[in-house]
């Protein structure tokens, strides 16, 4: 089976949206999107995605910070990568707003409370996700080593990644990938509000 990796366009958006949807709800009953956007609804809610990848503010779910991984021009999964130094709380504050989420703040709260202390010259990692039918075939793997050499040659040596505490499964493959625990935050409201303990940040160097 053949992995085609590309960049990813505006008319990628239906498909940004869902893989989002996935990695933010990764197996709870609601993920932050559910709670920013008051509603379960998933046709509401991936409306709304879509919306959030193509806003003027390239907040980190604009879609030009996604790779795709297509099979027979099928896509199949999407690695976003992204500099915390462009791609702000407040970027991604002013995105929301352009969509028409306001009063977001202490929502947003939630998240933000389990926050690191991250290096603005530090590459991102997020939404690595893989469609249902292609788990496992070498698509995640894909899109981190082209991600991994993208980086390279803009002069990155370091790239850092968020999961949940708990998140075995992630955890056991962005080790097998090479990265390691490099802190940890528990947080009380991000457990009442999600059912996990809190945040674990992730690095490898390259």
């Amino acid at each position: 089976m053949s992995i085609k990796i590309k960049s990813a366009s505006e008319s990628d958006s239906p498909f940004l949206a869902a893989m989002i949807l996935q990695s933010s709800r990764a197996g709870k009953k609601d993920g932050l999107f559910d709670l920013l956007f008051g509603t379960s609804d998933d046709a509401v809610v991936l409306e709304k995605l879509e919306a959030l990848t193509k806003t003027e503010s390239k907040s980190h779910c604009h879609y030009s910070n996604f790779l795709i991984a297509e099979v027979d021009g099928q896509s199949v999964g999407t690695l976003c990568s992204y500099e915390p130094r462009i791609a702000t709380q407040e970027a991604f504050i002013k995105a929301l707003e352009e969509i028409g989420c306001k009063d977001v703040d202490e929502t947003l709260e939630i998240l933000y409370g389990c926050d690191f202390d991250l290096n603005n010259r530090t590459l991102m990692f997020d939404f690595m996700e893989e469609a249902e039918g292609f788990i496992d075939v070498g698509v995640l793997k894909a899109l981190m080593q082209k991600s991994l050499l993208t980086a390279r040659l803009k002069g990155y040596r370091i790239a850092q990644t968020i999961i949940e505490i708990g998140s075995l499964e992630a955890q056991l493959f962005y080790t097998k990938l090479g990265f390691r625990v490099v802190a940890q935050r528990e947080c009380e409201l991000y457990k009442e509000k999600f059912g996990r303990l809190g945040l674990e940040l992730l690095a490898i160097e390259f």
